[in-house]
């Protein structure tokens, strides 16, 4: 993958902010990008540690972030009992598998005002190995 495409600038570049209202656009090349890599589940794994500090994938389970727990697919702020920012709840934003590759490089520059001040997975392949990895947890 090119080094555009591996920097947060990328984002801006293909007009990734969103109207609003809407939900934030991945960029053709994100997803062409994320299409191209194959996660594994037991490296995500790995890679989600760093992610234990705020989030876990027990459901029911939040902590300083939603439990990830099913959370390819779901719609974002749709957790119960969980005081998402205002940003998050009103994004409009599915988590499907190329949106998370994306939102996971840079979560503030994806979604300005959310809570998540992680700076960001910079490495394509950790990106598609801890969506692999979430994705083995069954959907809420």
């Amino acid at each position: 993958m090119s080094k555009v495409l591996a920097s947060a600038a990328a984002f801006m570049a293909f007009g990734f902010a969103a109207a609003a209202g809407a939900a934030p656009v991945v960029p053709p090349a994100y997803a062409t990008a994320y299409a191209a890599l194959k996660g594994d589940v037991a490296r995500g794994k790995v890679v989600f540690t760093q992610c234990k500090t705020c989030h876990v994938v027990t459901p029911g389970v939040n902590r300083i972030g939603p439990s990830l727990y099913g959370v390819v697919g779901r719609p974002s702020g749709s957790i119960a009992g969980y005081a998402y920012s205002a940003a998050n709840k009103n994004s409009h934003i599915t988590w499907t598998e190329p949106v998370m590759f994306t939102y996971l490089e840079a979560p503030q520059k994806f979604l300005p005002g959310t809570k998540m001040s992680y700076a960001g997975l910079k490495d394509p392949q950790k990106r598609a190995d801890v969506i692999a990895y979430l994705k083995s947890k069954p959907t809420a």
